[in-house]
Protein backbone atom coordinates (compact mmCIF):
# COMPACT_ATOMS: atom_id res chain seq x y z
CA UNK A 1 0.00 0.00 0.00
CA UNK A 2 1.37 3.18 -0.62
CA UNK A 3 1.78 5.89 2.28
CA UNK A 4 -1.24 8.20 2.88
CA UNK A 5 -0.82 11.43 1.39
CA UNK A 6 -1.55 15.20 2.06
CA UNK A 7 -0.67 18.32 0.27
CA UNK A 8 0.89 19.85 3.31
CA UNK A 9 2.28 18.04 6.97
CA UNK A 10 2.79 20.28 9.51
CA UNK A 11 5.21 19.23 12.60
CA UNK A 12 4.04 20.13 15.85
CA UNK A 13 0.65 21.39 16.95
CA UNK A 14 2.09 23.91 19.55
CA UNK A 15 1.13 27.65 19.20
CA UNK A 16 2.71 27.92 16.21
CA UNK A 17 1.46 24.55 14.62
CA UNK A 18 -2.15 25.44 15.52
CA UNK A 19 -1.72 29.45 13.88
CA UNK A 20 -0.04 27.47 10.36
CA UNK A 21 -3.13 25.09 10.49
CA UNK A 22 -5.70 28.25 10.71
CA UNK A 23 -3.80 29.90 8.32
CA UNK A 24 -3.67 27.46 5.67
CA UNK A 25 -7.31 26.38 6.13
CA UNK A 26 -8.54 30.47 5.54
CA UNK A 27 -6.13 30.62 2.45
CA UNK A 28 -6.45 26.99 1.16
CA UNK A 29 -9.75 25.50 2.41
CA UNK A 30 -9.35 22.50 -0.50
CA UNK A 31 -6.09 21.11 0.37
CA UNK A 32 -5.99 18.01 2.92
CA UNK A 33 -3.12 18.67 5.75
CA UNK A 34 -2.33 16.25 8.87
CA UNK A 35 -0.51 17.87 11.61
CA UNK A 36 2.33 15.35 13.20
CA UNK A 37 2.61 15.73 17.35
CA UNK A 38 4.90 13.56 18.89
CA UNK A 39 3.08 14.67 22.29
CA UNK A 40 -0.73 13.50 23.32
CA UNK A 41 -1.88 16.92 23.29
CA UNK A 42 -2.23 20.08 21.61
CA UNK A 43 -0.14 22.76 22.92
CA UNK A 44 3.83 22.57 22.61
CA UNK A 45 5.65 24.35 25.48
CA UNK A 46 2.31 25.70 27.14
CA UNK A 47 1.19 21.87 27.42
CA UNK A 48 4.69 20.79 28.14
CA UNK A 49 6.50 22.92 30.97
CA UNK A 50 4.15 22.91 34.61
CA UNK A 51 6.43 24.12 37.28
CA UNK A 52 4.41 27.06 39.23
CA UNK A 53 3.88 30.67 38.09
CA UNK A 54 4.83 29.76 34.73
CA UNK A 55 3.60 32.77 31.81
CA UNK A 56 4.94 34.48 29.00
CA UNK A 57 7.52 36.99 28.70
CA UNK A 58 5.63 38.53 25.89
CA UNK A 59 2.62 40.46 25.88
CA UNK A 60 -0.65 38.68 24.64
CA UNK A 61 -1.29 40.94 21.98
CA UNK A 62 1.59 40.10 20.25
CA UNK A 63 1.92 36.51 21.16
CA UNK A 64 -1.58 35.89 20.52
CA UNK A 65 -2.57 35.36 16.89
CA UNK A 66 -3.00 38.45 14.17
CA UNK A 67 -6.55 36.45 13.55
CA UNK A 68 -8.18 35.82 16.96
CA UNK A 69 -8.37 38.33 19.63
CA UNK A 70 -6.96 38.67 23.37
CA UNK A 71 -9.82 39.38 25.34
CA UNK A 72 -8.78 38.45 28.42
CA UNK A 73 -7.68 41.31 31.14
CA UNK A 74 -3.97 40.18 31.90
CA UNK A 75 -1.62 41.31 28.88
CA UNK A 76 1.27 39.11 30.77
CA UNK A 77 -0.96 36.06 30.87
CA UNK A 78 -0.10 32.54 32.81
CA UNK A 79 0.78 29.28 31.17
CA UNK A 80 -2.66 27.60 31.53
CA UNK A 81 -4.15 30.78 29.95
CA UNK A 82 -2.15 30.84 27.34
CA UNK A 83 -2.81 26.84 26.58
CA UNK A 84 -6.50 27.63 26.85
CA UNK A 85 -6.21 30.59 24.10
CA UNK A 86 -4.26 27.53 21.65
CA UNK A 87 -6.86 25.08 22.60
CA UNK A 88 -9.70 27.58 22.04
CA UNK A 89 -8.21 28.04 18.55
CA UNK A 90 -7.73 24.80 17.50
CA UNK A 91 -11.52 24.05 18.44
CA UNK A 92 -12.96 26.90 16.72
CA UNK A 93 -10.70 26.11 13.40
CA UNK A 94 -11.64 22.24 13.95
CA UNK A 95 -8.05 21.88 13.90
CA UNK A 96 -7.85 18.59 16.20
CA UNK A 97 -9.33 16.32 13.63
CA UNK A 98 -6.20 17.03 11.65
CA UNK A 99 -3.49 16.39 14.27
CA UNK A 100 -1.80 13.00 14.82
CA UNK A 101 -1.08 12.38 18.43
CA UNK A 102 2.24 10.19 19.60
CA UNK A 103 3.60 10.50 16.36
CA UNK A 104 7.48 11.63 16.72
CA UNK A 105 8.69 12.95 13.39
CA UNK A 106 12.24 11.00 12.24
CA UNK A 107 12.70 11.17 8.91
CA UNK A 108 12.23 13.14 5.99
CA UNK A 109 13.00 12.40 2.83
CA UNK A 110 12.72 14.86 -0.48
CA UNK A 111 12.35 13.68 -4.36
CA UNK A 112 12.78 16.12 -6.79
CA UNK A 113 11.35 13.50 -9.55
CA UNK A 114 8.25 12.62 -7.47
CA UNK A 115 8.12 16.25 -5.96
CA UNK A 116 6.89 15.10 -2.51
CA UNK A 117 8.40 14.06 1.17
CA UNK A 118 8.52 11.45 2.34
CA UNK A 119 7.55 11.61 6.29
CA UNK A 120 8.94 8.88 8.32
CA UNK A 121 6.90 8.86 12.20
CA UNK A 122 7.44 6.57 15.11
CA UNK A 123 4.04 6.33 17.15
CA UNK A 124 4.21 5.86 21.02
CA UNK A 125 1.68 3.45 21.38
CA UNK A 126 2.95 0.97 19.09
CA UNK A 127 6.26 2.08 18.60
CA UNK A 128 6.00 1.05 14.51
CA UNK A 129 6.84 3.40 12.11
CA UNK A 130 4.66 4.81 9.49
CA UNK A 131 5.07 7.19 6.76
CA UNK A 132 3.13 9.73 5.19
CA UNK A 133 4.13 11.87 1.87
CA UNK A 134 3.00 15.39 1.25
CA UNK A 135 3.84 18.29 -1.49
CA UNK A 136 5.14 20.57 1.54
CA UNK A 137 6.24 20.77 4.78
CA UNK A 138 6.36 22.93 7.40
CA UNK A 139 8.35 22.14 10.51
CA UNK A 140 6.40 24.24 13.78
CA UNK A 141 8.41 22.45 16.48
CA UNK A 142 10.26 25.55 17.87
CA UNK A 143 14.59 25.59 18.82
CA UNK A 144 14.57 23.28 21.95
CA UNK A 145 14.74 19.48 22.91
CA UNK A 146 11.38 18.28 24.53
CA UNK A 147 12.69 15.37 26.38
CA UNK A 148 15.51 17.63 28.51
CA UNK A 149 16.83 20.78 29.90
CA UNK A 150 20.00 21.97 30.96
CA UNK A 151 21.88 21.33 33.82
CA UNK A 152 25.27 21.78 34.31
CA UNK A 153 27.23 18.94 36.27
CA UNK A 154 27.59 19.94 39.33
CA UNK A 155 30.59 18.17 42.06
CA UNK A 156 28.65 16.51 44.80
CA UNK A 157 24.80 16.92 43.99
CA UNK A 158 24.64 12.81 44.95
CA UNK A 159 25.46 13.90 48.11
CA UNK A 160 22.45 16.46 48.74
CA UNK A 161 19.76 15.17 51.32
CA UNK A 162 17.06 17.63 49.40
CA UNK A 163 15.44 17.64 46.20
CA UNK A 164 17.02 18.69 42.82
CA UNK A 165 14.65 19.25 39.97
CA UNK A 166 14.53 21.02 36.62
CA UNK A 167 11.39 22.99 35.72
CA UNK A 168 10.99 21.50 32.45
CA UNK A 169 10.56 17.90 34.30
CA UNK A 170 8.40 19.80 37.02
CA UNK A 171 5.27 17.56 38.25
CA UNK A 172 3.08 17.34 41.09
CA UNK A 173 5.62 15.59 42.95
CA UNK A 174 7.57 18.27 44.02
CA UNK A 175 7.02 19.73 46.97
CA UNK A 176 8.03 22.98 48.48
CA UNK A 177 5.43 24.66 50.91
CA UNK A 178 7.54 25.46 53.82
CA UNK A 179 10.45 24.39 52.50
CA UNK A 180 14.00 26.09 52.21
CA UNK A 181 14.04 26.44 47.91
CA UNK A 182 17.53 27.58 45.92
CA UNK A 183 16.93 28.36 42.42
CA UNK A 184 19.96 28.55 40.37
CA UNK A 185 19.26 30.85 37.39
CA UNK A 186 18.98 34.22 36.69
CA UNK A 187 16.75 34.20 33.00
CA UNK A 188 12.80 34.16 32.76
CA UNK A 189 12.39 30.70 33.99
CA UNK A 190 14.43 31.73 37.05
CA UNK A 191 12.55 35.15 37.35
CA UNK A 192 8.98 33.74 36.59
CA UNK A 193 9.56 30.64 39.69
CA UNK A 194 10.82 32.98 42.50
CA UNK A 195 7.66 34.85 43.17
CA UNK A 196 5.51 31.93 42.85
CA UNK A 197 7.31 30.17 44.86
CA UNK A 198 7.64 32.48 47.52
CA UNK A 199 4.23 32.37 48.42
CA UNK A 200 4.09 29.51 50.04
CA UNK A 201 7.89 27.93 50.81
CA UNK A 202 9.87 29.08 54.05
CA UNK A 203 11.85 31.25 51.91
CA UNK A 204 13.31 31.12 47.95
CA UNK A 205 17.02 31.98 47.27
CA UNK A 206 18.18 33.40 43.74
CA UNK A 207 21.65 32.44 43.30
CA UNK A 208 22.87 33.48 39.40
CA UNK A 209 26.29 33.33 38.58
CA UNK A 210 25.68 36.98 37.01
CA UNK A 211 22.55 39.14 36.85
CA UNK A 212 20.03 39.78 33.63
CA UNK A 213 18.53 42.51 32.73
CA UNK A 214 15.12 42.61 34.27
CA UNK A 215 12.12 45.36 33.45
CA UNK A 216 8.83 45.40 35.30
CA UNK A 217 5.44 46.05 33.17
CA UNK A 218 1.72 46.09 34.14
CA UNK A 219 0.50 42.95 34.12
CA UNK A 220 -2.81 44.21 32.39
CA UNK A 221 -2.52 47.11 29.69
CA UNK A 222 -4.50 50.42 30.51
CA UNK A 223 -4.93 51.27 27.11
CA UNK A 224 -6.26 47.80 26.13
CA UNK A 225 -8.93 48.80 28.63
CA UNK A 226 -9.57 52.31 27.07
CA UNK A 227 -9.86 51.30 23.49
CA UNK A 228 -12.09 48.27 24.10
CA UNK A 229 -14.91 50.37 25.56
CA UNK A 230 -14.58 52.58 22.06
CA UNK A 231 -13.59 50.57 19.37
CA UNK A 232 -14.87 47.10 18.22
CA UNK A 233 -12.84 44.19 19.09
CA UNK A 234 -10.45 43.20 16.35
CA UNK A 235 -9.79 46.82 16.17
CA UNK A 236 -9.47 46.97 19.86
CA UNK A 237 -6.95 44.70 19.37
CA UNK A 238 -4.56 45.41 16.53
CA UNK A 239 -4.27 48.68 17.81
CA UNK A 240 -2.76 47.49 20.93
CA UNK A 241 -0.72 45.22 19.18
CA UNK A 242 1.03 47.67 16.70
CA UNK A 243 1.66 50.09 20.20
CA UNK A 244 2.93 47.22 21.57
CA UNK A 245 5.21 46.30 18.49
CA UNK A 246 6.15 49.75 17.89
CA UNK A 247 7.25 50.11 21.89
CA UNK A 248 8.98 46.66 21.77
CA UNK A 249 11.26 47.96 18.44
CA UNK A 250 11.90 51.12 20.39
CA UNK A 251 13.36 49.66 23.22
CA UNK A 252 15.02 47.28 21.30
CA UNK A 253 16.90 50.19 18.83
CA UNK A 254 17.29 52.51 21.47
CA UNK A 255 19.23 49.36 23.18
CA UNK A 256 21.73 48.94 20.37
CA UNK A 257 21.97 52.70 19.62
CA UNK A 258 22.19 53.93 23.08
CA UNK A 259 22.81 50.92 25.36
CA UNK A 260 24.24 53.26 28.26
CA UNK A 261 20.94 54.91 28.52
CA UNK A 262 19.05 51.83 28.69
CA UNK A 263 21.06 50.72 31.12
CA UNK A 264 20.71 53.93 33.44
CA UNK A 265 16.83 53.80 32.56
CA UNK A 266 16.59 49.91 33.54
CA UNK A 267 18.75 50.25 36.70
CA UNK A 268 16.72 53.28 37.75
CA UNK A 269 13.33 51.20 37.33
CA UNK A 270 14.64 48.40 39.38
CA UNK A 271 16.20 50.22 42.09
CA UNK A 272 12.77 52.30 42.64
CA UNK A 273 11.29 48.84 43.72
CA UNK A 274 13.48 47.18 45.85
CA UNK A 275 14.48 48.70 49.52
CA UNK A 276 16.90 51.34 49.90
CA UNK A 277 19.96 50.28 50.36
CA UNK A 278 19.33 46.97 48.02
CA UNK A 279 23.19 46.40 46.52
CA UNK A 280 21.06 47.20 43.06
CA UNK A 281 24.63 46.68 41.08
CA UNK A 282 25.91 43.04 42.27
CA UNK A 283 22.53 41.86 41.90
CA UNK A 284 20.73 43.64 38.78
CA UNK A 285 23.64 45.19 36.64
CA UNK A 286 24.69 43.01 34.15
CA UNK A 287 28.15 43.36 32.31
CA UNK A 288 26.84 43.13 28.98
CA UNK A 289 24.69 45.35 27.02
CA UNK A 290 20.92 45.17 26.98
CA UNK A 291 19.28 42.95 24.18
CA UNK A 292 22.90 41.47 24.05
CA UNK A 293 20.56 38.60 25.77
CA UNK A 294 16.64 38.95 26.11
CA UNK A 295 15.19 41.03 28.57
CA UNK A 296 13.30 39.58 31.35
CA UNK A 297 9.62 40.90 32.35
CA UNK A 298 8.06 40.57 35.43
CA UNK A 299 4.74 41.50 35.94
CA UNK A 300 3.78 44.19 38.17
CA UNK A 301 6.94 44.05 39.93
CA UNK A 302 6.01 40.81 41.26
CA UNK A 303 9.69 39.61 41.90
CA UNK A 304 10.42 42.58 43.57
CA UNK A 305 7.95 42.30 45.70
CA UNK A 306 8.88 38.83 46.86
CA UNK A 307 12.37 40.72 47.55
CA UNK A 308 11.12 43.39 49.31
CA UNK A 309 9.01 41.31 51.47
CA UNK A 310 11.92 38.89 52.77
CA UNK A 311 10.10 36.19 51.47
CA UNK A 312 13.12 35.70 48.42
CA UNK A 313 16.55 36.76 48.58
CA UNK A 314 19.22 37.25 45.78
CA UNK A 315 22.85 35.97 45.92
CA UNK A 316 25.50 36.89 43.14
CA UNK A 317 27.86 33.46 43.15
CA UNK A 318 28.76 30.48 41.56
CA UNK A 319 28.49 26.84 42.79
CA UNK A 320 31.72 25.39 44.09
CA UNK A 321 29.04 22.09 45.12
CA UNK A 322 26.75 20.48 46.81
CA UNK A 323 26.94 19.08 50.07
CA UNK A 324 24.78 17.58 52.04
CA UNK A 325 22.37 20.57 53.13
CA UNK A 326 22.78 22.26 50.55
CA UNK A 327 24.96 24.50 48.14
CA UNK A 328 28.83 25.56 48.71
CA UNK A 329 29.46 28.71 46.69
CA UNK A 330 32.80 29.78 45.62
CA UNK A 331 33.41 32.23 48.09
CA UNK A 332 32.74 29.58 51.09
CA UNK A 333 29.15 30.35 52.39
CA UNK A 334 27.00 27.70 52.13
CA UNK A 335 22.88 27.80 51.39
CA UNK A 336 20.66 25.72 53.20
CA UNK A 337 18.12 24.18 50.61
CA UNK A 338 15.53 21.66 51.17
CA UNK A 339 14.74 21.68 47.47
CA UNK A 340 16.86 23.20 44.73
CA UNK A 341 15.61 24.25 41.42
CA UNK A 342 17.96 23.91 38.32
CA UNK A 343 16.53 26.62 36.10
CA UNK A 344 19.96 26.32 34.25
CA UNK A 345 18.08 26.64 30.88
CA UNK A 346 17.64 24.93 27.67
CA UNK A 347 19.04 22.34 25.16
CA UNK A 348 18.58 23.93 21.65
CA UNK A 349 17.65 21.51 18.93
CA UNK A 350 17.81 22.81 15.02
CA UNK A 351 14.47 21.38 13.34
CA UNK A 352 12.75 19.46 15.71
CA UNK A 353 16.00 16.84 15.56
CA UNK A 354 14.26 15.46 12.32
CA UNK A 355 16.84 14.06 9.51
CA UNK A 356 16.41 15.94 6.27
CA UNK A 357 17.29 14.10 3.14
CA UNK A 358 17.10 15.78 -0.48
CA UNK A 359 17.29 13.32 -3.29
CA UNK A 360 19.07 11.01 -1.17
CA UNK A 361 21.80 13.30 0.44
CA UNK A 362 21.51 14.04 3.98
CA UNK A 363 20.93 17.89 4.78
CA UNK A 364 23.38 19.14 7.69
CA UNK A 365 21.40 22.12 8.85
CA UNK A 366 24.49 23.98 9.71
CA UNK A 367 25.69 23.81 6.32
CA UNK A 368 22.56 25.52 4.92
CA UNK A 369 21.60 29.02 4.94
CA UNK A 370 18.27 30.69 5.98
CA UNK A 371 16.65 32.26 3.57
CA UNK A 372 13.93 35.23 4.62
CA UNK A 373 13.99 33.31 8.29
CA UNK A 374 12.46 30.63 7.48
CA UNK A 375 13.38 28.14 4.35
CA UNK A 376 16.70 26.74 3.50
CA UNK A 377 19.50 26.87 0.91
CA UNK A 378 19.34 23.30 -1.08
CA UNK A 379 15.95 22.65 0.62
CA UNK A 380 12.97 22.55 -1.65
CA UNK A 381 9.45 22.71 -0.50
CA UNK A 382 9.96 23.26 3.07
CA UNK A 383 9.68 25.72 5.76
CA UNK A 384 10.11 26.47 9.04
CA UNK A 385 8.54 28.49 11.73
CA UNK A 386 11.15 30.76 13.47
CA UNK A 387 10.34 33.59 16.09
CA UNK A 388 12.22 36.31 16.88
CA UNK A 389 14.27 36.60 19.33
CA UNK A 390 13.92 40.74 20.40
CA UNK A 391 10.09 40.57 20.40
CA UNK A 392 6.96 38.21 20.43
CA UNK A 393 7.32 34.54 18.84
CA UNK A 394 4.25 34.65 17.29
CA UNK A 395 4.75 37.75 15.10
CA UNK A 396 7.13 36.49 12.98
CA UNK A 397 5.21 32.71 12.84
CA UNK A 398 2.33 34.73 11.65
CA UNK A 399 3.85 36.66 8.22
CA UNK A 400 6.43 32.51 7.65
CA UNK A 401 2.95 30.96 7.60
CA UNK A 402 0.76 33.39 5.38
CA UNK A 403 4.37 33.77 3.25
CA UNK A 404 4.02 30.12 2.91
CA UNK A 405 0.23 30.38 1.97
CA UNK A 406 0.81 33.15 -0.50
CA UNK A 407 3.93 30.77 -2.29
CA UNK A 408 1.41 28.16 -2.42
CA UNK A 409 -1.15 29.94 -4.28
CA UNK A 410 1.77 31.25 -7.13
CA UNK A 411 2.76 28.06 -7.38
CA UNK A 412 -0.47 26.87 -8.22
CA UNK A 413 -0.92 29.57 -10.53
CA UNK A 414 1.87 29.30 -12.49
CA UNK A 415 1.87 25.06 -12.70
CA UNK A 416 5.06 25.15 -10.31
CA UNK A 417 5.78 22.13 -8.71
CA UNK A 418 8.96 22.99 -6.43
CA UNK A 419 10.32 25.73 -4.57
CA UNK A 420 14.12 25.42 -3.96
CA UNK A 421 16.28 29.01 -2.25
CA UNK A 422 19.35 28.82 -4.09
CA UNK A 423 22.30 31.12 -2.89
CA UNK A 424 25.05 31.67 -5.58
CA UNK A 425 26.42 34.79 -4.66
CA UNK A 426 29.83 34.11 -3.56
CA UNK A 427 29.69 38.00 -1.58
CA UNK A 428 27.07 37.06 1.16
CA UNK A 429 29.06 36.06 4.40
CA UNK A 430 28.01 33.31 6.60
CA UNK A 431 26.89 34.59 10.16
CA UNK A 432 25.34 32.90 13.28
CA UNK A 433 21.58 32.30 12.76
CA UNK A 434 20.91 34.21 16.20
CA UNK A 435 22.88 36.67 18.02
CA UNK A 436 22.90 36.47 21.44
CA UNK A 437 25.45 35.74 23.73
CA UNK A 438 23.20 34.00 26.05
CA UNK A 439 24.76 30.39 27.04
CA UNK A 440 21.65 28.02 25.59
CA UNK A 441 22.29 29.99 22.26
CA UNK A 442 26.61 29.78 22.28
CA UNK A 443 26.45 26.11 23.31
CA UNK A 444 24.26 24.92 20.50
CA UNK A 445 24.06 28.11 17.99
CA UNK A 446 27.09 25.90 15.35
CA UNK A 447 24.49 23.38 14.79
CA UNK A 448 22.09 26.10 13.34
CA UNK A 449 21.97 27.16 10.21
CA UNK A 450 23.27 30.34 9.26
CA UNK A 451 22.16 33.67 8.08
CA UNK A 452 23.54 35.38 5.25
CA UNK A 453 24.77 39.18 5.37
CA UNK A 454 22.72 40.23 2.58
CA UNK A 455 19.13 39.93 1.90
CA UNK A 456 16.82 37.70 1.49
CA UNK A 457 19.55 36.02 3.45
CA UNK A 458 19.86 38.05 6.23
CA UNK A 459 17.00 37.72 9.06
CA UNK A 460 16.07 41.48 10.27
CA UNK A 461 14.68 40.92 13.56
CA UNK A 462 12.11 43.36 12.95
CA UNK A 463 8.43 43.22 12.39
CA UNK A 464 7.85 46.10 10.08
CA UNK A 465 10.77 44.70 7.67
CA UNK A 466 9.42 41.37 7.27
CA UNK A 467 5.87 42.53 6.75
CA UNK A 468 7.24 44.24 3.72
CA UNK A 469 9.97 41.34 2.97
CA UNK A 470 7.23 38.31 3.42
CA UNK A 471 4.01 40.11 2.33
CA UNK A 472 4.68 41.88 -0.78
CA UNK A 473 8.33 41.02 -1.90
CA UNK A 474 8.43 39.14 -5.47
CA UNK A 475 8.53 35.88 -4.96
CA UNK A 476 10.78 35.63 -8.05
CA UNK A 477 13.57 37.25 -6.62
CA UNK A 478 16.47 34.82 -8.21
CA UNK A 479 17.09 33.26 -4.66
CA UNK A 480 13.81 31.44 -5.01
CA UNK A 481 14.36 28.76 -7.85
CA UNK A 482 11.41 26.70 -8.97
CA UNK A 483 9.86 24.11 -11.01
CA UNK A 484 7.25 22.93 -13.34
CA UNK A 485 7.66 19.28 -13.03
CA UNK A 486 9.16 16.46 -15.64
CA UNK A 487 11.61 14.53 -15.02
CA UNK A 488 13.98 16.32 -17.31
CA UNK A 489 13.64 19.42 -15.48
CA UNK A 490 13.43 18.13 -12.01
CA UNK A 491 16.60 16.90 -12.59
CA UNK A 492 18.04 20.08 -13.39
CA UNK A 493 16.71 21.97 -10.29
CA UNK A 494 18.02 18.80 -7.89
CA UNK A 495 21.07 19.27 -9.24
CA UNK A 496 20.82 22.78 -7.93
CA UNK A 497 19.58 21.44 -4.54
CA UNK A 498 22.58 19.39 -4.95
CA UNK A 499 24.70 22.18 -5.34
CA UNK A 500 23.41 24.24 -2.75
CA UNK A 501 24.47 21.73 -0.39
CA UNK A 502 27.56 20.79 -1.14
Amino acid sequence: MPPEHVDVIILGAGLSGVGAACHLQAEHPARTYAILEAREQIGGTWDLFRYPGIRSDSDMYTLGYSFKPWTEAKSIADGASILDYVRSTAAEHDVERHVRFGHRVLRAEWSSQDARWTVEAQRADTEETVELTCGFLLTCSGYYRYDEGYTPDFPGAERFGGQIVHPQHWDDDVEYDGKRVVVIGSGATAITLVPALAETAAHVTMLQRSPSYVVSLPGEDPLAHAVRRVLPQRAAYAAVRWKNVLMTMLVFQLSRRRPRLVRKLVRKGVASRLPPGFDVDTHFAPSYDPWDQRMCLVPDGDLFDAISAGRASVVTDHVEGFVEHGIRLRSGRVLDADLVVTATGLNLLALGGVRFVVDGRDVEPSETMSYRGMMLSGVPNMAAAFGYTNASWTLKCDLTCAYVCRLLAYMDEHGYVQCTPTNDDPSIVEEPFIDFSSGYVQRAIHLFPKQGSKKPWRLHQNYALDIVSLRYSALEDGALRFSRGGPRENTGVADQAQAALA
